[in-house]
C-alpha cells in the first residue's frame, strides 16, 4: 500500500486502485472508515466477487457514510475503467440502462471508493439478462418478529426444498431476516421465477399458519414472518453475500451453513469479523456456480395452488405497470371504504 498526499493505493487481484479520503469516517459508532470497508472487500474478495461475478449491480452508495444521504446508482457510474464489463437490462417501465457487472476484486474496491456499501446484484449474467438463473427467497420479520423467527422459517424452508430437490443456500441479510438463494437454469422469465416465490410463500403459509405470510400489504401481516415474493420481481434485487449494511453496526451479509443457524446472530458478522471466518472458511457457497436446478416441481406447486385453491397472481410493487391477471393493487382498508363500489386501482 502506497500513499499519495490524502489519497490511498491499494492492490488487489494484480491492479492498483486508487483510494480517496480514506481517513473518512463511514461508521460512526464504531470509528470504521472508508479505508476500513475498502480492506474488508479486500479480505473476502473472493466471495464476494463469486457473488457478483458478470451480474449487472447496483450500487448503494453512501458518500458520506452512513451518518449522510445515500441513493442507489443503477445506471453506469461515470469514469468507468474499461476492464469492468457492462451489460444493458431493462426496466419494468421498458427504459435500459447499462450496468457495471464485476468480475474481479478490483471492480469491488473500485465502486467501494465511490462509497458503494451494499451491492444489489440481479439475478441473471450479463450475456442473458431475460432469465435469472438464481431464485432468492426473502424472509422479512414483520414487528413484533425476530431473527429467530426468520430461523424458524428457514427450517421449515429448507425441507420444502428438499422435497423438491432443490439445494438452498441460506445467508443473513445483515439485518433481522434471511435469504435464501437456489441456483436455477436460466430457462425461465422473471414472471415464472416470481410464481415459483410466491408458491414457496403459500406452502410455508400452509405448514407454519400463524407464523409465515404472503400479504403485500402490510395491514394485513400481522407479526409474522413476510416472504417477500415481490423480490424476484424485475428490476428488484437482493443485497449480495458479503456486502456491507448501512447500520450502525457494520454487518455484513454472511453465508451460512444450514446447521448453524440456531446458533448465530446476525450481529456476530461484520466488518472487523468476517475475514477471519472468511479465512478459516472459505466462501460457503463457492460451489453455487457448479449447480443449476430445475423449477418444474415449484411451477407445478404453483399451478395446483391456482387449480385446487383459486390462488392466483398477488400485487406487484406500486412502480410497476399492471400485470397480466394481477389482483386490483388497493389497499384493503381503501377498499372497504366504498363497499359495492368497486375501488379504483392506482396501477
Amino acid at each position: 500500500m502506497a500513499s499519495k498526499g490524502a489519497a490511498t493505493e491499494l492492490e488487489v487481484g494484480g491492479r492498483t486502485v486508487r483510494l480517496s479520503s480514506p481517513d473518512k469516517i463511514y461508521f460512526p459508532d464504531r470509528g470504521f472508515t472508508k479505508l476500513d470497508v475498502a480492506r474488508y472487500y479486500i479480505a473476502v474478495g473472493e466471495g464476494i466477487t463469486r457473488a457478483l461475478r458478470n451480474r449487472p449491480t447496483t450500487l448503494e452508495r453512501w458518500i458520506e457514510g452512513i451518518a449522510g444521504e445515500s441513493f442507489y446508482q443503477k445506471r453506469v457510474p461515470k469514469n468507468l475503467p474499461d476492464w469492468i464489463p457492462t451489460a444493458r437490462i431493462a426496466f419494468p417501465s421498458g427504459r435500459t440502462a447499462d450496468e457495471m457487472c464485476p468480475t474481479e476484486p478490483a471492480a469491488v474496491l473500485w465502486a467501494a471508493n465511490l462509497g458503494t456499501l451494499t451491492f444489489h446484484p440481479w439475478p441473471v449474467r450479463r450475456d442473458d439478462t431475460e432469465h435469472p438463473d438464481e431464485l432468492r427467497i426473502d424472509l422479512d420479520p414483520q414487528p413484533g418478529t425476530d431473527f429467530g423467527d426468520a430461523v424458524r422459517a428457514a427450517h421449515e424452508l429448507h425441507a420444502l426444498l428438499d422435497e423438491q430437490g432443490l439445494n438452498g443456500r441460506p445467508k443473513t441479510s445483515g439485518g433481522r431476516g434471511l435469504h435464501v438463494f437456489v441456483a436455477i437454469e436460466p430457462r425461465w422469465t422473471f414472471t415464472q421465477v416470481r410464481r415459483c416465490a410466491i408458491a414457496v410463500g403459500r406452502e410455508l403459509e400452509r405448514r407454519m399458519p400463524g407464523r409465515v405470510t404472503t400479504a403485500w400489504w402490510k395491514e394485513e401481516r400481522g407479526e409474522k414472518i413476510f416472504v417477500d415474493y415481490n423480490q424476484t420481481a424485475r428490476d428488484r434485487t437482493i443485497a449480495s453475500a458479503y456486502s456491507v449494511r448501512p447500520n450502525p453496526y457494520a454487518t455484513v451479509s454472511a453465508p451460512l451453513r444450514w446447521d448453524e443457524l440456531d446458533d448465530i446472530s446476525p450481529r456476530d458478522f461484520d466488518i472487523a469479523t468476517m475475514p477471519a471466518r472468511f479465512a478459516e472458511l472459505g466462501d460457503l457457497h463457492a460451489d453455487m456456480d457448479a449447480e443449476a436446478y430445475g423449477l418444474e416441481g415449484l411451477l407445478e406447486l404453483a399451478a395446483r395452488d391456482e387449480r385446487d385453491h383459486g390462488h392466483g397472481d398477488l400485487p406487484y410493487p406500486p412502480d410497476y405497470p399492471k400485470m397480466p391477471g394481477e389482483p386490483l393493487r388497493v389497499q384493503p382498508s381503501r377498499a372497504r371504504k366504498q363497499p359495492g363500489k368497486p375501488p379504483p386501482d392506482p396501477a
